[in-house]
């Protein structure tokens, strides 16, 4: 029997949520996701964690290097661990096969807690203004229910829901009343939903996020403290020091650092131990977004001052429309903290531009999982645009530790 609290993952994403669950001592019974290249990017982060508990860590770091297959790493873990992997869609037409998949790997096993939040598109605020229909036909809606389903079969001492800003006003807010309501009405009950700051958690990147935490009973409920940390680093001297210089288009799938670890690379464990990182690889750039990066580079390097779209050469602008969506071009702040990473770095690098007039280009699939929080053997499977859609989907780990290491407090009666 296995003493470690035991959770279940819905809608999991490449495992940013889990990552900070496992890290604070959690056992995950289960991750159920759609997206086939995420699921390969929990596998793949599971071996690394079985290898980390069994001091066998050099067999993971071989794939890493290229000197085994994939299958091979996944072989070379218990069967159960990858087939706790579930990659289907959640809907009424797969919940009750998705469940009998998770009955068979609890056994006896209790689950003691379910987190995860549904795809946010139909929540957000962008979506929503992109949408005619402002997403009010969109299914993904009411996924919420699904995950209700979730606890009423498997009845968890606590669950933590987690979802984008635009949760609290979509519907002019009847999905949030509706899912409060709905999750209370099946014995929980839910603290009032909170905003966290990424930023407070050693995260160097502005994104904030609505989380729900419920606990099952009636007795009143109220969101509880997260530790939080002074977060005085920079991107660019703290997060990007040691990675090696790129031109546009380069890959190194495998590159040993420039420099030695810092301050914020160890107490974050961003770097824990080995001698290369992996996925330091950007896309190409044409010539004409090659220009306009050195301008918005200069702009911002020489003022802090974004780049307006109409403000570009008329030779440059390539888009009849110079009225709206004006800030379509986004450096990464060197001395503060990056904006928010989303999915839509997987399209293009646009919004985010290095700052440095020496590397003009957008930043790295191994930069954005440092932005995210991610460690650096944290690989993400797929190839480069599935790479970077999986980090802009993701909860950052640090963040999500925190969260972590506070529900076990919860659930040791503390």
């Amino acid at each position: 029997m296995n003493s470690k609290p035991n959770y279940i993952d819905l809608f999991a994403g490449a495992g940013g949520l889990s990552e900070g669950f496992i890290k604070c001592g959690f056992n995950p019974v289960a991750h159920v996701e759609m997206n086939t290249e995420a699921c390969e990017t929990l596998k793949t982060r599971l071996a690394f964690h079985f290898h980390a508990s069994r001091n066998s860590l050099p067999v993971y770091y071989s794939y890493l290097k290229n000197e085994i297959t994939r299958d091979q790493l996944w072989e070379s873990i218990p069967s159960y661990l990858i087939d706790s992997v579930i990659n289907d869609e959640i809907s009424g037409k797969t919940i009750e096969n998705i469940f009998k998949q998770i009955d068979e790997k609890l056994d006896s096993k209790k689950v003691d807690l379910i987190i995860g939040g549904p795809p946010c598109q139909a929540y957000s605020l962008v979506g929503r203004s992109r949408d005619p229909n402002r997403m009010e036909g969109d299914k993904r809606n009411f996924l919420f229910r699904y995950y209700a389903q979730f606890l009423i079969r498997y009845n968890p001492k606590y669950f933590v829901f987690e979802n984008v800003l635009g949760l609290l006003t979509a519907g002019n807010k009847k999905y949030l009343h509706e899912m409060i309501l709905l999750f209370e009405s099946i014995g929980y009950s839910v603290a009032e939903p909170t905003v966290l700051n990424a930023e407070e958690y050693g995260v160097l990147q502005r994104r904030r996020r609505v989380i729900i935490i419920g606990h099952r009973g009636k007795k009143k409920f109220n969101f509880p403290e997260l530790e939080t940390v002074v977060n005085n680093w920079e991107t660019k001297k703290d997060l990007f020091f040691d990675l090696p210089k790129l031109k546009p288009g380069e890959e190194l799938q495998i590159a040993k650092y420039t420099k030695p670890i810092n301050e914020y690379l160890k107490k974050t464990e961003t770097r824990n131990g080995v001698d290369f990182v992996t996925q330091h690889i950007t896309r190409h750039h044409n010539e004409r977004d090659l220009e306009i990066y050195s301008i918005a580079i200069d702009k911002w390097l020489n003022g802090k001052k974004r780049l307006k779209y109409n403000e570009l050469p008329k030779r440059l602008q390539t888009h009849k429309n110079v009225l709206a969506f004006l800030d379509r071009y986004k450096v990464v702040d060197p001395t503060g903290h990056s904006h928010t990473v989303v999915a839509h770095i997987s399209k293009d690098g646009h919004y985010y531009i290095y700052p440095d007039k020496k590397q003009v280009r957008s930043i790295s699939v191994r930069e954005a999982a440092r932005i995210q929080s991610f460690p650096d053997d944290y690989f993400f499977e797929g190839g480069r645009t599935a790479a970077f859609k999986q980090i802009g989907n993701a909860v950052p780990p640090l963040m999500a530790a925190a969260l972590a290491k506070t529900i076990s407090q919860l659930l040791n009666g503390k």
